[in-house]
């Protein structure tokens, strides 16, 4: 079913708080007692970005650009900081990156697009993607779109167990898988690091 613009201004777009409570609350004990100071501040503010984008497109399969978008600037703001020794070329880093996951979910947005003739991936996720290489090193965007692609690949096979209709239409909010994603990869990244 295509949504109107007036429908679009109907959803609530504000995420679940007592999922939010306690997811950051989750978040910031486990980053709190593994990281250091200024990446567990980062893991913290991605980590409620990313449980409000999950949210919100779970249920209304939108990613607001104030989530996405926030995700984007955060992750250059974090960029030096995360690499104190060279603040400026993480930056330029940070936005090259972005630029390439972005331009490349574009592209498969497009190409999606022209070949099936209706939409498969949404402006959001476009924005997201762009948000997951600010935060993620070059060889971890593409895990992050495998991680997710898999969480929603099995997340279609439990819905399809419990008796529900899956057909080639199944609207599927990818954001509501990629942003855990995004979460999990940078967290373990910084981990390891």
């Amino acid at each position: 079913m295509m949504m109107l613009p007036e429908d679009e201004a109907a959803l609530d777009l504000r995420p679940d708080v007592a999922m939010l409570t306690v997811g950051l609350v989750a978040i910031a004990v486990v980053s709190a007692t593994t990281l250091p100071f200024p990446t567990m501040i980062a893991s913290t503010v991605l980590g409620r970005l990313m449980i409000s984008g999950a949210d919100i497109d779970a249920r209304t399969l939108l990613l607001p650009d104030l989530i996405t978008l926030s995700a984007l600037l955060c992750g250059f703001a974090a960029a030096p900081v995360l690499d104190p020794p060279q603040p400026l070329l993480a930056v330029a880093v940070a936005v090259g990156r972005a630029a390439l996951a972005g331009i490349a979910v574009a592209l498969l947005r497009w190409s999606y697009g022209a070949f099936r003739g209706r939409e498969g991936l949404g402006w959001g996720d476009v924005k997201l993607a762009a948000a997951i290489g600010a935060w993620l090193p070059l060889a971890a965007v593409p895990m992050c779109f495998a991680l997710a692609t898999a969480a929603a690949s099995i997340a279609v096979g439990f819905a399809r167990l419990r008796g529900r209709h899956v057909c080639r239409d199944l609207k599927i909010p990818l954001g509501a898988f990629l942003c855990p994603a995004l979460w999990l990869l940078f967290y373990a990244n910084a981990v390891a690091n």
